[in-house]
């Protein structure tokens, strides 16, 4: 377990910047070991690269000597303020680097004109409820989420 002040000189070493076409690979890779896939569809490279081409700056990355070590998606679609995919690598977890995505998400939305943001997270996932409450998000029992699959696109 790190410290708090162990936790703080790490934060130092992460910088936070957008990705790239050229992240994709490294984002899959750490999405793989370090977030929750289980209850949707697998993430794909042609997929990220759709969001990269419509918003350049809804992926957020949290880098440490050019290795990704957490990502947020921070969705904006001109009305609303969507958060996705907060993932930290797990041996880094714990040092503050989800707080900092998510403060530059919220960061982000404010400079857009958002007033409300949301984050998806799995009602099992007790280790995010609790991240998801430390940064001072509250679950709004009232609202359910709907899903439906679309067909995949023909080549």
């Amino acid at each position: 377990m790190i410290n708090a002040q162990e936790a703080g000189a790490y934060t130092r070493a992460v910088i936070l910047r957008g990705a790239t076409s050229d992240d994709v690979r490294a984002v899959l890779e750490l999405w793989a070991v370090a977030a929750e896939d289980a209850h949707r569809p697998p993430d794909s490279a042609a997929a990220l690269r759709a969001l990269l081409a419509r918003d350049p700056d809804a992926l957020i990355l949290a880098v440490e000597q050019d290795i990704i070590v957490g990502t947020v998606i921070a969705g904006w679609d001109g009305w609303r303020c969507h958060l996705y995919r907060l993932a930290v690598a797990p041996d880094r977890r714990r040092t503050g680097i989800g707080r900092m995505l998510v403060r530059a998400a919220e960061e982000r939305f404010v400079a857009l004109g958002g007033t409300r943001v949301d984050a998806m997270v799995l009602d099992e996932n007790e280790l995010a409820h609790h991240a998801w409450r430390a940064a001072g998000y509250t679950r709004q029992e009232e609202w359910s989420r709907w899903v439906k699959p679309l067909p995949t696109p023909r080549d």
